[in-house]
């Protein structure tokens, strides 16, 4: 099953993060408390760990793009798992 990768708040005021750097591609494996992206808020960049193992599936959020907290950014999943068309539309 697809685990969704949220935009994290990192910070009581922050409402929205701009994804500096993607650490990993889509089709890497993920170890859970590994690095997977930067986040840049308007004080610091800081970098996003991996909250399950698995592989990193679909990545719909691009470097550069403000994403608001708590929008998807990536889904991970295992072998068999596909993100459907209208899952990440």
């Amino acid at each position: 099953m697809l685990k969704e990768v949220i935009m994290p708040q990192l910070g009581l005021t922050m409402t929205t993060g701009t994804i500096q750097k993607w650490l990993k591609k889509e089709g890497d494996q993920l170890e859970k408390g590994e690095p997977i992206l930067e986040v840049m808020t308007d004080k610091v960049t800081m970098e996003v760990e991996s909250f399950d193992s698995g592989i990193l599936k679909k990545i719909v959020a691009r470097e550069g793009e403000e994403i608001p907290v708590t929008q998807v950014i990536a889904y991970i999943g295992d072998e068999k798992d596909e993100p459907s068309p209208e899952l990440i539309a």
